[in-house]
């Protein structure tokens, strides 16, 4: 590598990432509501959908090693993009055959989330080996929260802009204000990568030098190396815990607060919040502190996996003390330790991507993206299915909720043990580099 990013660099590659979540928004968000409320659709199909899109993301190792073969991740990135947005755009489509041909649209729509998975696995996983390979150690910490931040904005942005140009809807309308999303984003994104690997140089990964000769290699260096298997565990155990609460914490604001939807919705957007308040005071501790505190990535981890698990606890607590308790206070700390955590976690990731014997940036982005696509998929759907199974027992709805944030707050316990084994288990010179000193 002849250099690293500067900051200007940084904020192109959350250009990217936002114009990632722009797209993945019109399928997992917009055209949920639009198939059941336009459509009647049973709210299980676009659910099915969504889950499916997550499986095909298990092919992120592949199209991460089929990067690190390269000589660019560039076109890896656009080629992604390409089918993110032909599928995002197939989708709205499949969505408006739903009146007249209702069996052909749903198949058309299995084919549409095929095509947003795979752009999705493509694009993403091969932006983050670019930023892995090109973010210097003390800018780590920053880069991801700038990243995770700009997506987030990019979500809102473009779900709040297409929502008010929906209305009044119709199918035009609709497929218009898609089609500008995804041009919008394929643009924004062009012009994002646009001779950007060029600032750090070139990195030749061919057959003969640095890489393995196959995927089933690269896939097996990695399983050799302690570090990265223990850090795939703890980005398993940490999104399962992360994830439990995304379908159960309304309903908990419900059942046991008494909110109105309007009221659980805000308490759900304060929650968001916090995340964002997390990501900006942990990416700015980060770097401020790099050089100062070893391991700091690490520290920051660990008390955002502890802080979740309190702030988790306290939950467990409100279902049993019920109305009274500071919910709202208690909601906005779990999403700032969620947002400490999920930051220092992807910065920490970055670190090690390129920490082993060999340089696999893709396909270690693409095992730990894997395990996190599985842990989010299983997690909301334990979260949930665990609520009604202990409430259909006991036919306490505050035993029920109590129970799951508890063992949340335990896979948060865990998480912390797991992100200071990583830790603690490292070579001088490597822990340094992933610490960000």
């Amino acid at each position: 590598m002849q250099g690293s990013f500067g900051w200007w660099s940084i904020v192109r590659l959350g250009a990217v990432q936002a114009s990632i979540g722009a797209m993945v928004m019109l399928a997992t968000s917009l055209l949920n509501r639009v198939m059941v409320l336009e459509y009647g659709l049973a709210a299980g199909i676009p659910a099915g959908l969504v889950a499916w899109h997550y499986a095909v993301q298990l092919s992120r190792p592949v199209w991460g090693h089929g990067s690190d073969m390269g000589r660019r991740r560039t076109p890896w990135v656009l080629v992604g993009m390409a089918m993110l947005g032909l599928g995002a755009l197939t989708a709205v489509h499949s969505t408006t055959m739903l009146d007249e041909a209702r069996g052909t649209g749903i198949a058309l729509s299995i084919v549409a989330f095929t095509l947003i998975g795979a752009g999705v696995g493509a694009a993403g996983t091969s932006m983050l080996a670019i930023l892995a390979s090109g973010v210097a150690p003390e800018r780590r910490a920053a880069a991801a929260a700038t990243t995770w931040i700009m997506m987030v904005c990019g979500i809102v942005i473009s779900a709040g802009t297409a929502g008010a140009l929906l209305d009044p809807f119709s199918e035009e309308r609709l497929f218009n204000v898609a089609s500008g999303v995804v041009a919008v984003a394929v643009l924004v994104t062009c012009a994002a990568m646009f001779r950007l690997e060029d600032k750090v140089g070139v990195i030749a990964r061919d057959a003969g030098g640095d890489a393995p000769a196959g995927f089933a290699d690269a896939l097996r260096e990695i399983y050799h190396e302690p570090e990265a298997r223990r850090f795939t565990l703890f980005i398993f155990v940490s999104m399962l815990a992360y994830s439990m609460q995304d379908l159960i914490l309304e309903p908990f604001a419900g059942l046991v607060f008494g909110m109105t939807p309007g009221q659980s919705t805000s308490l759900s957007g304060l929650q968001h919040g916090g995340v964002l308040i997390g990501m900006i005071v942990t990416g700015i501790g980060g770097s401020a502190f790099a050089g100062r505190m070893p391991v700091e990535l690490r520290v920051w981890t660990m008390l955002g996996c502890l802080g979740s698990a309190a702030a988790l606890i306290g939950l467990a607590m409100a279902a049993a003390f019920g109305a009274g308790w500071p919910i709202a206070a208690n909601v906005a700390a779990l999403g700032f330790f969620n947002g400490a955590f999920a930051v220092s976690a992807i910065g920490s990731m970055m670190g090690l991507a390129g920490a082993g014997k060999r340089t696999r940036e893709g396909v270690r982005m693409g095992v730990w993206g894997t395990a996190q696509a599985i842990a989010f998929g299983l997690g909301g759907l334990a979260g949930a299915l665990g609520v009604d199974a202990v409430r259909g027992l006991t036919g306490q709805v505050g035993t029920a909720f109590q129970l799951i944030f508890a063992v949340e707050a335990g896979l948060f316990l865990l998480s912390a043990m797991l992100a200071m084994r990583v830790a603690t288990r490292r070579a001088p010179a490597i822990a340094l580099g992933v610490a960000g000193i």
